[in-house]
């Protein structure tokens, strides 16, 4: 018969004797009288760690779900490590929430245990976007932040994003540092719950005019809105927290026209209109492209629950709806952002644009061709965002951001944020549409300039204990036995992120890689393909991002040019074992 682990055991039993609410023990002793002993090993075999995008997992009773008590724990943890860094200090925090289900719960309870600590909190009275909470942090002058959010994952999942001072998530050596106080809280009895009414403080729509006044300021083509002020904008906030600030930006911005997706503009954490709630999957953006096609409109715009991601849709040259993919979105931007700078006598030769390393190398051309200074970061916005912590002062960012639909435009935020960048995709597609093109051809003309790339995400989920162990193992095959060969093209570099080396594999040569360690690996081909593997750092998969390019003939060679890429990403992943 099976058993839990004793290790496991253990755990289940602290919480079944420890300080935790009838409720909570009740559901974990229907668990073990019902012998699940699957879902009790998943519940406990560890305590939830800080990765990329912070605290994420199913919710739920346990050491390894979302719960009050493990929300509670992080909590007091950062409380701890904010009193050691900032002794004698009257120390100010923000917090603000998403529409997951719980999260109001989350984010109340994390506002008691810091008010418990003597912290100072600013409360966002309501939901509101990941990127305002990074704003507040930094116009408030807080010590540090927590967003109640699990992105764009499905609604069993929620999530705590912890910042620092400058408004982006915590980086090396902060993170561990952490990390470190979270561990330490060991017993419920540890966290301070009980509410102190004077140190929490209401804020909401004095920060949200704040945040639209500034970033209103970084617009380049406001010449182009007022002729285009009717452009026709569908947008969906797909059950989130976009809803409270998209269209107040839209308006800022001089966006006359804006047509909601009503079937998806109430926040509701069970997302009843989508399998997920996630702008890079199709099926979220099915009604905002029916709504398009019923107004005809000029683009879509849609958010993820907290607002940091947004996806779009424009017409191709045949009058349909297409989505573009998060790194075409980010070569449009990023050109766009140039030629407007360049337009407009802006460009200095102190200005910069990031990516990060599995993004297109695209915005790398572009940046090379206008003579702007270009920098690759490791995967997740928290390194964008120090990196820009890093120059302020001494070099101008413009903008950046990351395949997986995140992007950023302006310094007053230090995380991706979909509420500028929906406005500024709003601002691009006005200021071609002045110049008589659309946004698929200003991507079309893109590749005729500076090559065609295409790219494509794979993810490869596992579950529990037994599937961290089995991608662990994959990237530990692909680390010691790379392919000699993917889609006919030699193998010619590995970039290995985790032991900072990047190995010529015709002469067996190396170099170190000047980045923090990261467990991803990267292939790099003869004919220019560059293949990364990476484990994800907030869900139970692992991700492949596959690029190829080669040059675009004529507008006419288009969808040829596109079809053979395509063939060539799909022998890539074949020759990968998918």
């Amino acid at each position: 018969m099976q058993e839990l682990d004793p290790s496991v055991q253990q755990k289940v039993n602290s919480w079944l004797n420890g300080n935790y609410d009838a409720e909570v023990k009740q559901q974990i002793q229907k668990l073990v009288d019902d012998k699940a002993y699957t879902e009790l090993t998943d519940s406990f075999y560890r305590d939830l760690e800080f990765g990329t995008g912070g605290l994420r997992g199913t919710m739920g009773p346990g050491s390894n779900r979302i719960n009050e008590y493990t929300i509670g724990a992080a909590t007091q943890g950062l409380c701890n490590h904010l009193k050691k860094s900032y002794p004698g200090e009257k120390v100010k925090v923000a917090i603000s929430h998403d529409s997951r289900n719980n999260s109001d719960l989350f984010a109340r309870i994390t506002a008691e245990v810091f008010s418990a600590n003597d912290i100072h909190v600013y409360f966002f009275k309501a939901l509101r976007p990941t990127p305002e909470l990074s704003f507040a942090i930094r116009e408030l002058g807080c010590k540090s932040g927590v967003m109640i959010t699990a992105s764009h994952n499905p609604k069993e999942y929620n999530g705590y994003k912890a910042y620092g001072a400058d408004g982006g998530q915590f980086v090396s050596p902060e993170d561990t540092a952490v990390m470190a106080e979270v561990a330490a809280i060991i017993n419920v009895d540890d966290i301070k719950f009980n509410r102190v009414e004077e140190n929490i403080e209401l804020i909401g729509e004095e920060m949200d005019q704040l945040y639209l006044d500034k970033i209103t300021t970084l617009s380049v083509s406001p010449e182009a809105i007022k002729r285009q002020k009717d452009l026709k904008i569908v947008y969906s906030p797909i059950h989130g927290t976009g809803i409270t600030l998209m269209p107040k930006a839209l308006a800022q911005f001089g966006f006359e026209n804006v047509i909601i997706v009503e079937e998806q503009a109430t926040p509701d954490g069970n997302f009843p209109t989508v399998v997920y709630p996630n702008p890079e999957e199709k099926e979220a953006l099915t009604l905002a492209m029916k709504k398009a096609k019923e107004v005809d409109a000029d683009l879509v715009l849609a958010t993820d629950p907290d607002a940091d991601r947004v996806g779009i849709a424009v017409k191709n040259t045949d009058n349909e709806f297409i989505l573009l993919n998060g790194n075409q979105t980010g070569s449009l931007l990023i050109n766009y952002l140039l030629t407007a700078w360049e337009e407009s006598g802006k460009l200095t030769g102190k200005e910069y644009i990031v990516k990060t390393i599995v993004t297109s190398n695209l915005i790398e051309e572009i940046a090379k061709a206008k003579n702007v200074k270009f920098y690759n970061t490791l995967t997740g916005f928290k390194y964008i965002g120090e990196l820009i912590t890093k120059l302020q002062g001494k070099e101008t960012f413009i903008g950046g951001g990351e395949e997986s639909y995140g992007y950023l435009i302006g310094e007053f935020v230090r995380d991706k944020d979909a509420i500028v960048s929906g406005a500024f995709i709003a601002e691009m597609t006005a200021f071609y549409k002045d110049k008589g093109s659309s946004l698929f051809e200003a991507l079309v003309e893109t590749y005729l300039q500076y090559g065609f790339y295409k790219e494509t995400l794979v993810s490869i989920t596992k579950k529990g204990q037994s599937g961290a162990e089995e991608i662990k193992a994959m990237m530990e095959k692909y680390r010691t036995n790379p392919p000699a060969t993917l889609g006919g093209s030699k193998v010619i570099a590995l970039k290995d992120y985790e032991n900072r080396i990047e190995t010529d594999l015709d002469t067996n040569t190396t170099k170190p890689i000047d980045l923090p360690k990261s467990d991803v690996l990267q292939f790099i081909s003869e004919d220019g393909s560059i293949i990364s593997a990476r484990p994800s750092g907030t869900e139970p998969k692992i991700k492949f991002y596959c690029s190829v390019n080669t040059k675009l003939t004529s507008k006419e060679a288009y969808a040829e040019t596109d079809k053979k890429l395509g063939e060539k990403i799909d022998l890539i992943m074949k020759d990968l074992g998918f």
